[in-house]
């Protein structure tokens, strides 16, 4: 029987990243996935370009049931630490919409340079790739795990897994089971950084508006983001509504500010005053885009032109723009979701080396974890400082 000294379930970001820790002392790594490629996550992300990291990447920026659990890895592999790899691989990079600063950075080639990179710091582990995980064991010291039929064993396990989003992919929910069969609780996933659906009643208005674009200010339960919403055939997509979505649960209304920078009551009034006899439509196409002017004329049933408005009735139509309030139905769900929320309680794992605390040797790392990013490149910054704490702490324990 073949014997490695760590088996890493999963050949995406954060497996690939905690093979070249875990190797770099010697020790025997192998890294397995069912896929035929791997870091394919990687490969579409930010479009083909990767967004990587984000400069602004610390604990206050990812949800978890315990918030302070993320703080110890990411102080250990920084952003800056991970740009310094990049560097030292030639690989250039910038960063989107720097007028924002939204710190959001992507490579200027593309996100095949990271993966090559990946497997380059992976050298010393062995990758076998279209390799199905059987059953699981542990026998007090090592663990038995049939790949491909066959049986291996292992020191150290460590389930880099991710979660159950996009899963024509390939993602599933394996390392839920793993964690759940070793005792480990797992708390109820969903889909996240996911667009949003509506009933019928809202699609009316909502699908002629698809491929329109507005920056707006998001909020529900008491969060907001202010980027760009889109409006869709089934809803309402974006980078504000997919940040938003980690935030909303089924039954929630959301609120949309769709003239975030600007006071439309006293937009509006001046607009009265400059030339009252513009129809409300054309006044509103002014400040938002065409489309959604025209929706939103017929949606309130705005009538007459601007000179035929009190103060009350535009202050009501500014309140409509400033906190438009929606109820979506439900999601697109784990079918276009970029992330899974929820998974592996960390209660059960220690936050210095990701190890399950009562078995010793077996680690959960990434999209697996209850530790979950905003839109941005959060998640890829969690799967390299969660791969680095667990893939030094088992260099370091020999």
């Amino acid at each position: 029987m073949e014997i490695f000294d760590t088996i890493i379930l999963g050949a995406g970001a954060a497996g690939l990243f905690c093979a070249h820790f875990a190797a770099a002392t010697g020790q025997r790594v192998l890294i397995v996935d069912h896929a035929r490629r791997p870091a394919e996550k990687v490969r579409i992300s930010g479009g083909g370009r990767c967004n990587f990291t984000n400069l602004y990447a610390e604990a206050g920026n990812y949800l978890s049931q315990n918030p302070h659990f993320a703080k110890s890895a990411l102080a250990r592999y920084t952003q800056w630490d991970f740009i310094d790899l990049l560097a030292r691989h030639d690989i250039t990079w910038h960063e989107k919409t720097p007028e924002k600063g939204l710190g959001q950075l992507f490579c200027d080639g593309k996100s095949a340079a990271i993966i090559d990179m990946l497997l380059t710091e992976a050298r010393l582990a062995e990758l076998r790739l279209a390799t199905e995980v059987g059953e699981i064991s542990h026998d007090g010291t090592h663990f038995t795990v049939l790949l491909n039929g066959t049986p291996v064993q292992t020191h150290n396990l460590v389930v880099a897994t991710g979660g159950k989003s996009i899963p024509k992919m390939g993602a599933t929910g394996l390392g839920y089971q793993i964690a759940t069969h070793f005792g480990l609780n797992v708390l109820e996933t969903r889909p996240g950084l996911v667009p949003l659906t509506f009933a019928p009643h809202e699609l009316d208005w909502i699908a002629p508006l698809a491929g329109t674009a507005v920056e707006a200010r998001v909020t529900a339960n008491g969060t907001s983001f202010d980027e760009a919403l889109l409006f869709t055939h089934r809803g309402l997509s974006g980078p504000a509504i997919l940040q938003i979505s980690n935030y909303w649960r089924e039954g929630d209304a959301i609120s949309l500010d769709l003239l975030p920078s600007q006071n439309a009551f006293e937009a509006l009034k001046a607009a009265r005053q400059d030339n009252g006899r513009r129809q409300m439509q054309t006044a509103l196409a002014t400040l938002l885009p065409g489309k959604l002017a025209t929706a939103l004329t017929e949606k309130f049933a705005l009538k007459g032109n601007l000179a035929d408005q009190s103060d009350k009735a535009l202050k009501e139509l500014a309140d409509q723009i400033h906190g438009l309030k929606l109820k979506p139905t439900g999601s697109e769900g784990y079918r276009t979701a970029e992330v899974t929320l929820g998974g592996v309680d960390t209660n059960g794992l220690s936050s210095r080396t990701m190890e399950a605390k009562a078995v010793p040797g077996l680690y959960f790392i990434g999209e697996v974890v209850d530790v979950t990013g905003w839109l941005g490149g959060y998640n890829f910054q969690w799967a390299w400082a969660s791969a680095a704490a667990c893939g030094r702490a088992i260099a370091e324990r020999g």
